[in-house]
Protein backbone atom coordinates (compact mmCIF):
# COMPACT_ATOMS: atom_id res chain seq x y z
CA UNK A 1 0.00 0.00 0.00
CA UNK A 2 1.80 3.21 -0.82
CA UNK A 3 1.58 5.39 2.04
CA UNK A 4 3.97 8.30 1.27
CA UNK A 5 3.55 11.29 -1.60
CA UNK A 6 4.47 9.79 -5.05
CA UNK A 7 6.96 13.09 -5.18
CA UNK A 8 8.70 11.22 -2.00
CA UNK A 9 7.89 7.92 -3.65
CA UNK A 10 10.23 9.06 -6.92
CA UNK A 11 13.24 9.94 -5.17
CA UNK A 12 16.11 7.98 -4.95
CA UNK A 13 16.19 4.56 -2.60
CA UNK A 14 17.10 6.13 0.85
CA UNK A 15 20.80 5.49 2.27
CA UNK A 16 21.98 4.32 5.50
CA UNK A 17 22.27 6.91 8.13
CA UNK A 18 26.11 7.15 7.43
CA UNK A 19 25.47 7.97 3.93
CA UNK A 20 22.63 10.79 4.06
CA UNK A 21 25.20 12.31 6.84
CA UNK A 22 28.32 12.48 4.30
CA UNK A 23 25.69 13.78 2.27
CA UNK A 24 25.12 16.33 4.56
CA UNK A 25 28.93 16.94 5.04
CA UNK A 26 30.23 17.63 1.39
CA UNK A 27 26.31 19.90 0.60
CA UNK A 28 28.32 22.00 3.91
CA UNK A 29 31.35 21.73 2.54
CA UNK A 30 29.75 22.68 -1.21
CA UNK A 31 28.29 25.60 1.00
CA UNK A 32 31.77 26.99 2.25
CA UNK A 33 33.67 26.77 -1.14
CA UNK A 34 30.19 28.83 -2.71
CA UNK A 35 30.94 30.88 0.18
CA UNK A 36 34.40 31.25 -0.65
CA UNK A 37 33.43 32.01 -4.09
CA UNK A 38 30.80 35.23 -3.56
CA UNK A 39 33.69 36.16 -1.48
CA UNK A 40 36.13 36.57 -4.00
CA UNK A 41 34.36 37.02 -7.52
CA UNK A 42 33.39 40.25 -8.97
CA UNK A 43 33.84 42.98 -11.17
CA UNK A 44 37.53 42.78 -9.16
CA UNK A 45 38.54 39.88 -8.10
CA UNK A 46 40.39 38.64 -5.16
CA UNK A 47 42.59 35.99 -3.81
CA UNK A 48 41.54 34.32 -0.89
CA UNK A 49 45.14 35.37 0.12
CA UNK A 50 44.44 38.92 -0.76
CA UNK A 51 41.51 38.96 1.13
CA UNK A 52 43.19 37.25 4.45
CA UNK A 53 45.54 40.36 4.14
CA UNK A 54 42.83 42.74 3.99
CA UNK A 55 41.74 41.31 6.75
CA UNK A 56 44.92 41.18 9.07
CA UNK A 57 45.60 44.82 7.69
CA UNK A 58 42.10 46.24 8.23
CA UNK A 59 42.35 48.99 5.93
CA UNK A 60 42.63 49.39 1.96
CA UNK A 61 40.21 49.21 -0.68
CA UNK A 62 40.01 45.17 -0.39
CA UNK A 63 39.21 45.37 2.65
CA UNK A 64 36.29 47.64 2.56
CA UNK A 65 34.85 45.79 -0.23
CA UNK A 66 35.58 42.94 1.66
CA UNK A 67 33.66 44.03 4.91
CA UNK A 68 31.46 47.03 3.57
CA UNK A 69 30.05 45.24 0.23
CA UNK A 70 30.83 41.35 -0.40
CA UNK A 71 30.29 40.21 3.29
CA UNK A 72 26.81 41.34 3.81
CA UNK A 73 26.14 39.75 0.55
CA UNK A 74 27.35 36.47 0.80
CA UNK A 75 25.31 36.49 4.31
CA UNK A 76 22.13 37.91 2.79
CA UNK A 77 22.27 35.52 -0.25
CA UNK A 78 23.25 32.76 2.08
CA UNK A 79 20.58 32.79 4.50
CA UNK A 80 17.83 33.68 1.93
CA UNK A 81 18.60 30.47 -0.21
CA UNK A 82 18.79 28.42 2.87
CA UNK A 83 15.28 30.47 4.19
CA UNK A 84 13.13 29.82 0.68
CA UNK A 85 14.59 25.91 0.32
CA UNK A 86 12.92 25.71 3.77
CA UNK A 87 9.70 27.29 3.13
CA UNK A 88 9.67 25.20 -0.06
CA UNK A 89 10.26 22.09 1.59
CA UNK A 90 7.57 22.94 4.37
CA UNK A 91 5.17 23.76 1.74
CA UNK A 92 5.47 20.41 -0.13
CA UNK A 93 5.60 18.23 2.68
CA UNK A 94 2.03 20.33 3.74
CA UNK A 95 0.15 20.59 0.71
CA UNK A 96 1.00 17.33 -0.12
CA UNK A 97 2.57 18.79 -3.53
CA UNK A 98 5.46 18.22 -5.84
CA UNK A 99 4.79 21.44 -7.59
CA UNK A 100 4.29 23.61 -4.00
CA UNK A 101 6.81 26.10 -3.26
CA UNK A 102 6.64 29.93 -2.03
CA UNK A 103 6.76 31.71 -5.11
CA UNK A 104 4.47 29.67 -7.37
CA UNK A 105 1.45 29.78 -4.38
CA UNK A 106 1.59 33.40 -3.63
CA UNK A 107 3.81 33.53 -0.29
CA UNK A 108 6.55 35.08 -1.93
CA UNK A 109 3.79 37.91 -3.87
CA UNK A 110 2.49 38.45 -0.43
CA UNK A 111 5.63 38.71 1.48
CA UNK A 112 6.47 41.08 -1.85
CA UNK A 113 3.16 42.81 -1.26
CA UNK A 114 3.48 43.98 2.14
CA UNK A 115 7.35 44.84 2.49
CA UNK A 116 6.24 47.18 -0.95
CA UNK A 117 3.36 48.68 1.12
CA UNK A 118 4.95 49.68 4.31
CA UNK A 119 7.89 51.43 1.79
CA UNK A 120 5.46 53.31 0.38
CA UNK A 121 3.61 54.59 3.31
CA UNK A 122 5.60 54.30 6.20
CA UNK A 123 9.66 54.15 4.73
CA UNK A 124 11.13 55.39 7.88
CA UNK A 125 9.47 53.09 10.32
CA UNK A 126 11.58 50.20 10.04
CA UNK A 127 8.69 47.78 9.43
CA UNK A 128 9.64 46.08 6.13
CA UNK A 129 10.49 42.26 7.97
CA UNK A 130 7.93 42.33 9.80
CA UNK A 131 5.39 43.35 6.73
CA UNK A 132 6.96 40.86 4.02
CA UNK A 133 6.07 38.22 6.93
CA UNK A 134 2.25 39.18 7.40
CA UNK A 135 1.63 39.35 3.78
CA UNK A 136 3.24 35.87 3.34
CA UNK A 137 1.36 34.64 5.86
CA UNK A 138 -1.77 36.15 4.72
CA UNK A 139 -1.24 34.20 1.50
CA UNK A 140 -0.31 31.14 2.82
CA UNK A 141 -3.63 31.05 5.02
CA UNK A 142 -5.43 31.39 1.84
CA UNK A 143 -4.26 29.15 -0.37
CA UNK A 144 -3.94 26.57 2.73
CA UNK A 145 -7.37 27.43 3.64
CA UNK A 146 -8.86 26.90 -0.16
CA UNK A 147 -7.09 23.72 0.04
CA UNK A 148 -9.00 22.08 3.09
CA UNK A 149 -12.15 23.59 2.54
CA UNK A 150 -12.62 23.38 -1.36
CA UNK A 151 -10.91 20.09 -1.73
CA UNK A 152 -8.93 21.25 -4.42
CA UNK A 153 -7.13 19.12 -6.52
CA UNK A 154 -2.93 18.99 -6.73
CA UNK A 155 -3.38 21.17 -10.48
CA UNK A 156 -6.49 22.93 -9.34
CA UNK A 157 -4.30 24.45 -6.32
CA UNK A 158 -1.27 25.20 -8.36
CA UNK A 159 -3.01 27.11 -10.64
CA UNK A 160 -5.47 29.41 -7.75
CA UNK A 161 -1.99 29.99 -6.11
CA UNK A 162 -0.90 31.48 -9.72
CA UNK A 163 -3.86 33.38 -9.67
CA UNK A 164 -3.00 34.80 -5.73
CA UNK A 165 0.26 35.57 -7.02
CA UNK A 166 -0.94 37.28 -10.42
CA UNK A 167 -3.07 39.68 -7.98
CA UNK A 168 -0.63 40.35 -5.44
CA UNK A 169 1.94 41.29 -8.37
CA UNK A 170 -0.98 43.74 -9.82
CA UNK A 171 -1.12 45.07 -6.60
CA UNK A 172 2.61 46.15 -6.44
CA UNK A 173 2.87 47.63 -9.34
CA UNK A 174 -0.46 49.69 -9.10
CA UNK A 175 1.83 50.56 -5.61
CA UNK A 176 4.88 51.57 -7.66
CA UNK A 177 2.27 53.87 -9.93
CA UNK A 178 0.79 55.77 -7.15
CA UNK A 179 4.06 56.30 -5.51
CA UNK A 180 6.49 57.17 -8.19
CA UNK A 181 9.42 57.75 -5.71
CA UNK A 182 9.62 53.82 -5.07
CA UNK A 183 9.92 52.84 -8.50
CA UNK A 184 13.57 53.06 -8.69
CA UNK A 185 13.72 50.95 -5.24
CA UNK A 186 11.23 48.48 -6.35
CA UNK A 187 12.86 47.44 -10.08
CA UNK A 188 15.88 45.49 -8.56
CA UNK A 189 13.29 44.18 -5.52
CA UNK A 190 10.95 43.22 -8.20
CA UNK A 191 13.68 41.27 -9.87
CA UNK A 192 15.27 40.09 -6.56
CA UNK A 193 18.41 40.44 -6.11
CA UNK A 194 21.50 41.26 -3.31
CA UNK A 195 22.78 44.33 -4.64
CA UNK A 196 23.39 47.06 -1.44
CA UNK A 197 22.44 44.78 0.85
CA UNK A 198 23.74 45.62 4.53
CA UNK A 199 23.98 43.99 7.69
CA UNK A 200 21.82 46.30 9.47
CA UNK A 201 19.01 44.90 6.72
CA UNK A 202 19.67 41.55 7.23
CA UNK A 203 19.93 41.89 11.15
CA UNK A 204 16.11 43.44 11.45
CA UNK A 205 15.02 39.99 9.71
CA UNK A 206 17.62 37.39 11.70
CA UNK A 207 14.79 36.79 14.14
CA UNK A 208 12.31 35.91 11.76
CA UNK A 209 14.90 33.52 9.60
CA UNK A 210 15.69 31.92 12.78
CA UNK A 211 12.02 31.86 14.11
CA UNK A 212 11.06 30.00 11.09
CA UNK A 213 14.76 27.91 10.86
CA UNK A 214 13.99 26.88 14.68
CA UNK A 215 10.37 25.76 13.84
CA UNK A 216 11.75 23.66 11.27
CA UNK A 217 13.42 21.72 13.39
CA UNK A 218 10.28 20.70 15.87
CA UNK A 219 8.10 19.88 12.83
CA UNK A 220 10.36 17.28 11.06
CA UNK A 221 9.02 14.14 13.06
CA UNK A 222 5.73 15.38 12.99
CA UNK A 223 5.90 16.02 9.16
CA UNK A 224 7.31 12.07 8.19
CA UNK A 225 4.24 11.16 10.40
CA UNK A 226 1.67 13.57 8.40
CA UNK A 227 2.92 11.58 5.28
CA UNK A 228 1.72 8.72 6.77
CA UNK A 229 -1.69 10.36 5.60
CA UNK A 230 -3.96 12.52 7.85
CA UNK A 231 -6.08 9.63 9.38
CA UNK A 232 -2.89 7.06 9.75
CA UNK A 233 -1.26 10.36 11.79
CA UNK A 234 -4.38 11.39 13.86
CA UNK A 235 -4.49 7.62 14.98
CA UNK A 236 -1.28 8.00 16.00
CA UNK A 237 -1.95 11.20 18.43
CA UNK A 238 -0.96 14.07 15.80
CA UNK A 239 -2.71 16.77 15.98
CA UNK A 240 -2.91 17.35 12.31
CA UNK A 241 -4.31 20.95 12.02
CA UNK A 242 -2.00 22.32 14.66
CA UNK A 243 0.94 20.56 12.68
CA UNK A 244 -0.26 22.42 9.22
CA UNK A 245 -0.93 25.70 10.89
CA UNK A 246 2.36 25.58 12.17
CA UNK A 247 4.34 24.87 9.14
CA UNK A 248 2.22 27.36 6.95
CA UNK A 249 3.76 30.13 10.00
CA UNK A 250 7.37 28.61 9.55
CA UNK A 251 7.04 28.86 6.01
CA UNK A 252 5.82 32.99 6.00
CA UNK A 253 8.31 33.42 8.67
CA UNK A 254 11.35 32.14 6.59
CA UNK A 255 9.57 33.57 3.10
CA UNK A 256 8.71 37.04 4.40
CA UNK A 257 12.34 37.17 5.98
CA UNK A 258 14.25 36.32 3.25
CA UNK A 259 11.98 38.63 0.52
CA UNK A 260 12.36 41.21 3.26
CA UNK A 261 15.84 42.03 2.16
CA UNK A 262 16.34 39.58 -1.27
CA UNK A 263 13.10 40.50 -3.21
CA UNK A 264 11.44 38.46 -5.09
CA UNK A 265 13.63 35.79 -5.50
CA UNK A 266 12.19 32.51 -7.81
CA UNK A 267 11.61 29.29 -7.80
CA UNK A 268 14.74 28.24 -5.08
CA UNK A 269 11.38 26.98 -2.60
CA UNK A 270 10.72 24.73 -5.61
CA UNK A 271 13.71 24.04 -7.13
CA UNK A 272 16.09 22.81 -3.86
CA UNK A 273 13.69 20.72 -2.20
CA UNK A 274 13.74 18.18 -5.34
CA UNK A 275 17.41 17.95 -5.86
CA UNK A 276 17.49 17.75 -2.22
CA UNK A 277 15.19 14.83 -1.99
CA UNK A 278 17.12 13.01 -4.78
CA UNK A 279 20.05 12.91 -2.44
CA UNK A 280 18.54 11.71 1.25
CA UNK A 281 15.07 10.63 0.38
CA UNK A 282 11.81 11.58 1.69
CA UNK A 283 12.40 12.01 5.74
CA UNK A 284 12.15 15.70 6.45
CA UNK A 285 14.72 15.04 9.34
CA UNK A 286 17.82 14.71 6.62
CA UNK A 287 15.77 16.48 3.86
CA UNK A 288 15.33 19.92 5.44
CA UNK A 289 18.86 20.76 6.15
CA UNK A 290 19.97 19.07 3.51
CA UNK A 291 17.33 21.88 1.66
CA UNK A 292 19.00 24.13 3.51
CA UNK A 293 23.10 23.64 2.62
CA UNK A 294 21.76 22.93 -0.93
CA UNK A 295 19.45 26.20 -0.66
CA UNK A 296 22.36 28.69 0.15
CA UNK A 297 24.78 27.30 -2.17
CA UNK A 298 22.55 27.55 -5.16
CA UNK A 299 21.91 31.07 -4.45
CA UNK A 300 25.40 32.23 -3.58
CA UNK A 301 26.51 30.34 -7.01
CA UNK A 302 23.40 31.95 -8.99
CA UNK A 303 25.02 35.58 -7.36
CA UNK A 304 27.95 34.96 -8.54
CA UNK A 305 27.13 34.00 -12.07
CA UNK A 306 24.88 37.32 -12.11
CA UNK A 307 28.13 39.42 -11.17
CA UNK A 308 30.68 37.78 -13.26
CA UNK A 309 28.59 37.31 -16.63
CA UNK A 310 28.74 40.62 -17.68
CA UNK A 311 31.07 42.09 -15.50
CA UNK A 312 31.58 44.93 -14.77
CA UNK A 313 27.68 45.19 -15.62
CA UNK A 314 25.76 43.26 -12.79
CA UNK A 315 22.87 41.20 -13.52
CA UNK A 316 19.51 40.85 -10.98
CA UNK A 317 20.52 37.60 -9.40
CA UNK A 318 16.70 36.70 -9.70
CA UNK A 319 16.95 36.99 -13.42
CA UNK A 320 19.69 33.84 -13.52
CA UNK A 321 17.49 32.14 -11.37
CA UNK A 322 14.14 32.30 -13.00
CA UNK A 323 16.58 31.08 -15.96
CA UNK A 324 17.00 28.15 -14.56
CA UNK A 325 14.32 27.14 -12.45
CA UNK A 326 11.44 27.86 -15.19
CA UNK A 327 12.54 25.31 -17.24
CA UNK A 328 12.48 22.72 -14.43
CA UNK A 329 8.66 23.82 -13.46
CA UNK A 330 7.92 23.17 -16.82
CA UNK A 331 9.23 19.66 -16.41
CA UNK A 332 7.42 18.74 -13.68
CA UNK A 333 4.03 20.63 -14.81
CA UNK A 334 4.35 18.66 -17.79
CA UNK A 335 6.14 15.27 -16.93
CA UNK A 336 3.95 12.23 -17.29
CA UNK A 337 3.28 9.42 -15.91
CA UNK A 338 0.95 6.96 -17.35
CA UNK A 339 0.10 8.94 -19.75
CA UNK A 340 -1.31 11.61 -17.81
CA UNK A 341 0.15 15.27 -16.47
CA UNK A 342 2.28 14.62 -13.95
CA UNK A 343 0.12 16.51 -10.62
Amino acid sequence: MRILPKFCIRSLPPTSPKGKALVIFLLGAMLCVAAALSLRCGSQDYSLAQLLDALRQGEGAPWRILVHVRFPRTLAALLAGSALALAGALMQAVLNNAMASPNVIGINAGAGFGAMLVSCLLPAAGLLPAASFLGAFGAALFIYALARRAGLSRTTLILAGLAVSSVLTALVNLLTLLYPDTVMGATGFLLGGFSGVTLAVVRGAAVYLAAGAALCVVLAGDLNVLQLGEESAASLGLHVERVRLVSVLSAALLAGGAVSFSGLLGFVGLLVPHMARRLVGGDNRWLLSASALLGGSFVLLCDVLARVLFAPFELPVGIVMSLLGGPFFLYLLLHRRGGRVYA
